[in-house]
C-alpha cells in the first residue's frame, strides 16, 4: 500500500510568511484585513475541491466570518445524518504581535490538511477557520468558534470531535525552556520544548487519548496528554472552549504557548522564530488522527 502523504515545511513557511509576514497584526478591530483572509482561506480550500462557506456574524456592528470547509457534495453548513468532526483554527491576532505562532502556524496546519486530503476527504470532515478568537472577544458567545459549536448544537448535527490547532510552531531544544502551570509538573512532564501538548477538560479524556493514540501512530515528534480542570491555566484557553460550553468533546493540540514560547502576543513572534520541520510532523500526526477518527470514507489506496 501507498503511504499517507506527508506535510510539506516549505508550504507551511508559505502561510505563516503570508498572514504574519505580509498581513501583520490581525486584531478585531481590523475587520477588512480580516474579511481579505477569509477571502483567501477560502479560495485556496475551494481550489481544492472542497465545498466551503463563510458563516456570517456581527460583532459591534462589523461583519466577521467564519470559513467552513467540507467534503465536496456535503453541504458546509447543513446538518449531515454522520457525524462531523471538526479540526480548527483560529487567524486573528491581538494587536500587538504579527502572530507567527499564535496562530498563523495553526492556519498553516490546517491549510496543510486541506492538502493532504484534497484527493480524498473522509465523510465527516470539517475544516474551519475561526474568526476573534482573541480579546476582547475571547471566552465569550462572540467567539467565531461559539457560533460555530452554536450552529451545530441547534441544528442536531453529531458531533465526534473538535481539534483545536493553537500554536504549532515554537520548539526549542534548550534544556530548561519548558514552563508549567504548576512545579510539581515538571516531575511529570519533559522540561524541554520540543514536543506537542494534548491538552483538554476532564469531561474530553477520552476524546483526548483517542486522538493521541492516532497523532502517534502517524508522526515521530513525541506528544504529552493533559486533562483537566479549567484551574489550570492554560487548559481551555483557545476555541475548543467554545465546544466544551456545547458540551461536545473538543481538545487542544499546542506547543503551549506562553509555557514555551518567550514571543507570544509580542512583535517578536515572527516567521523566522518557527521551526517548519516539527510543525509538519505535527500535521502528520493531526492527519492521521482524522483518518483513524474518519475512517469508514478514507479509501485503501492512500493507506
Amino acid at each position: 500500500m501507498n503511504r499517507p502523504l506527508r506535510a510539506d515545511p516549505g508550504r507551511l513557511r508559505k502561510w505563516v510568511e503570508l498572514l504574519a509576514g505580509q498581513f501583520g497584526p490581525r486584531p478585531f478591530s481590523t475587520p477588512d484585513k480580516l474579511r481579505k483572509i477569509a477571502g483567501i482561506l477560502r479560495e485556496h480550500m475551494s481550489g481544492l475541491g472542497f465545498s466551503t462557506a463563510l458563516q456570517k456574524f456581527i460583532y459591534r456592528k462589523e461583519e466577521y466570518f467564519n470559513v467552513v470547509a467540507s467534503p465536496a457534495g456535503e453541504e458546509p453548513l447543513e446538518k449531515v445524518s454522520w457525524p462531523v468532526l471538526v479540526v480548527g483554527a483560529h487567524y486573528d491576532t491581538v494587536a500587538s504581535t504579527p502572530g507567527a505562532d499564535d496562530n498563523s502556524s495553526a492556519v498553516a496546519g490546517l491549510m496543510e490538511l486541506s492538502e493532504l486530503f484534497s484527493s480524498a476527504p473522509p465523510r465527516g470532515l470539517r475544516l474551519v477557520s475561526f474568526c476573534l478568537e482573541e480579546p476582547p472577544a475571547f471566552r465569550t458567545r462572540n467567539m467565531g468558534s461559539y457560533h460555530y459549536a452554536s450552529h451545530l448544537k441547534r441544528t442536531g448535527q453529531a458531533v465526534t470531535g473538535m481539534i483545536c490547532l493553537e500554536m504549532i510552531g515554537y520548539f526549542s531544544e534548550k534544556p530548561g525552556s519548558q514552563r508549567f502551570p504548576f512545579p510539581f509538573m515538571k516531575r511529570m512532564f519533559p522540561t524541554t520544548g520540543n514536543f506537542i501538548a494534548l491538552v483538554g477538560n476532564n469531561r474530553s479524556r477520552d476524546f483526548t487519548h483517542r486522538v493521541k493514540d492516532a497523532f502517534c501512530m502517524g508522526t515521530s515528534i513525541q506528544a504529552v496528554t493533559l486533562n483537566a480542570p479549567a484551574i489550570v491555566i492554560g487548559i481551555d484557553l483557545s476555541d475548543h472552549w467554545s465546544f466544551n460550553r456545547h458540551r461536545f468533546p473538543a481538545m487542544m493540540v499546542t506547543d503551549t504557548a506562553f509555557y514555551r514560547n518567550p514571543n507570544y502576543h509580542r512583535m517578536s513572534d515572527t516567521p523566522g522564530t518557527l521551526d517548519y520541520e516539527k510543525a509538519a510532523l505535527v500535521v502528520d500526526g493531526v492527519a492521521n488522527a482524522v483518518r483513524e477518527l474518519l475512517p469508514w470514507e478514507y479509501p485503501h489506496s492512500l493507506l
